[in-house]
């Protein structure tokens, strides 16, 4: 017999079945009249997404891979046009915050490399046939990404002009002024000497470094309790930077274990050319000021 349970000593208390404690809880468990997980997720859209085109056992690891990217760089530019927005607004407490999201979804884009890495070069080339001409050089989030931070390229808008609504978004972020340009507008409403050639400028030009911009930047740095919002900002864009780097270095590094230094798919000398854009520096005066603090 079980022994009868005593407030004294709850152990002795019979232990409840998995189905009696969904009972005790009341979890609600018909969904025929209401939404469920399930609906509000889209799941069935999200889920039903993977279709490996080669009979080999790991494209679904490269689709999955990929996938989720996309939908973390989906928040990113999410995060990133919203604090932006609030930088040119002088509003900086929530964009503090959502750079600070961006940082942390930098990471999330760091460690799904792991998991690719573990596909090896003859499991790669079993599918690799089947990908065509499709390539991540061909994903415009990632090219929103780079747009928004300030690395302006016009060709880049090349691979999107097939598709008009895709094409229109990058569009947009190419012609609009970088979360960098909007934090130079900031500290010139703050009485700083930014030149008038970085203030009003053609946004979709690469930004050029400057002297004067790096003094002012050197002024915010030398009184932090004076400037405390605008040195938080500039430690928050270079933690998005930074790990914008590790990002990148760590695609440089996967693509080189699984291809070798192989023609990339779509079209580019593959690592060389990864290796190119590992030098692009996005906010280059707030790395400069360093030397000379």
């Amino acid at each position: 017999m079980c022994p009868r349970a005593h407030p004294d000593n709850p152990a002795a208390a019979p232990a409840s079945t998995p189905a009696a404690i969904v009972t005790e809880e009341r979890a609600k468990l018909d969904f025929s009249k209401d939404m469920s997980y399930g609906d509000y997720l889209h799941l069935d859209a999200v889920l039903g997404a993977q279709h490996p085109l080669s009979p080999a056992h790991d494209e679904m690891l490269f689709i999955v891979q990929h996938q989720t990217s996309e939908l973390w760089m989906k928040l990113l530019l999410h995060e990133l046009h919203a604090a932006t927005a609030h930088v040119a607004r002088d509003d900086l407490a929530p964009a503090f915050k959502m750079l600070a999201r961006a940082s942390r979804i930098f990471e999330q884009l760091l460690n799904a490399w792991d998991v690719l890495a573990t596909m090896t070069p003859p499991e790669y080339s079993a599918m690799r046939s089947f990908l065509a001409n499709s390539s991540g050089f061909q994903s415009f989030q990632y090219r929103c990404i780079e747009f928004s931070l300030g690395n302006k390229n016009a060709a880049m808008l090349g691979p999107h002009r097939h598709h008009p609504e895709r094409f229109e978004m990058v569009k947009a972020a190419f012609e609009a002024p970088s979360l960098y340009d909007e934090a130079l507008r900031l500290l010139a409403r703050r009485g700083f000497a930014i030149p008038a050639s970085h203030l009003q400028r053609d946004w979709t030009q690469p930004y050029e470094a400057n002297e004067t911009v790096k003094e002012a930047w050197l002024e915010v740095y030398r009184q932090p309790e004076r400037h405390w919002d605008l040195y938080q900002l500039g430690e928050e864009l270079t933690d998005i930077e930074d790990a914008f780097r590790l990002w990148r270095f760590r695609h440089v590094s996967t693509v080189q274990r699984v291809i070798g230094f192989k023609t990339g798919t779509g079209g580019t000398s593959g690592v060389g050319y990864l290796r190119k854009m590992l030098d692009v520096v996005l906010f280059p005066e707030i790395w400069q000021l360093r030397t000379e603090l």
